[in-house]
């Protein structure tokens, strides 16, 4: 599963940072998190760091992206190879 931002975000602009696959921009109201390139961590570290840094833990498991852990490293290992191929150019 990708994650999600809900509504009680306060935009206090700590996850966005935090996220190794830059799947967290500024939406029209609040934070919003790209499913495509959310992969919960996987491949950089244990567990989710923007849920480990957010203050009013409003980031929860988006129901309509499920993901394996085999999804999230496949989808990991396609985003590195996108970055390696970038850097390149």
């Amino acid at each position: 599963m990708a994650l999600m931002i809900t509504d009680d975000c306060i935009n206090c602009d700590v996850c966005e940072p935090e996220c190794p696959n830059d799947a967290i921009s500024m939406g029209p109201m609040i934070y919003e998190i790209d499913p495509n390139k959310c992969t919960e961590c996987v491949g950089h570290y244990n567990e989710p760091q923007c849920q480990q840094v957010c203050p009013v833990n409003c980031i929860p498991f988006n129901p309509d992206w499920r993901e394996t852990k085999e999804q999230l490293q496949a989808k990991y290992e396609r985003l590195q190879a996108a970055l390696k191929e970038d850097a390149k150019e």
